[in-house]
């Protein structure tokens, strides 16, 4: 598939992929079919993401992140990122992080995971076919030590 190819109205491949540690690295960071599907997906809620911030832009930060990818920037096992369900972001045409996030729980968006990641919105969609979690996290970073995930936004 061409590396921009068109998911929805607002949302292209090229946006979820792009990466400057994999381009430094070497790093082919590109999805097969089943996360391209995926991907798809999570363009959609993305679409939806859209319109309840009064159509505001979306800016990704991550999206898919190939296996070597997300171990390179040192991100756990069990993320939805190499799966392509995951998507880092911001909307600065509407607010901070923090306002887009009560924003999306007050229109009850429904996401798998919403955390709160302190300059960014993190957002997973479930596995194809699952129930979404719905949860939603607030990322806690303390320097030299694990990242911790508290239960709602805080």
């Amino acid at each position: 598939m061409p590396k921009d190819t068109q998911l929805t109205t607002n949302f292209w491949l090229s946006e979820f992929t792009i990466s400057d540690k994999a381009e430094r690295f070497g790093i082919a960071n590109q999805p097969n079919t089943s996360e391209i599907e995926n991907l798809r997906r999570l363009a959609g809620v993305l679409e939806v993401v859209r319109s309840t911030l009064n159509g505001a832009p979306i800016i990704i930060s991550s999206g898919f992140r190939c296996p070597k990818l997300n171990t390179l920037v040192g991100s756990d096992s069990t993320s939805a990122h190499p799966d392509g369900r995951a998507a880092d972001f911001i909307a600065p045409r509407f607010g901070s992080p923090k306002d887009i996030c009560r924003a999306l729980m007050t229109a009850g968006v429904v996401a798998d995971q919403l955390i709160y990641e302190g300059s960014w919105v993190h957002l997973g969609i479930a596995v194809y076919g699952a129930q979404p979690r719905k949860q939603v996290l607030t990322a806690v970073f303390t320097p030299g030590k694990k990242t911790r995930y508290l239960p709602g936004l805080l």
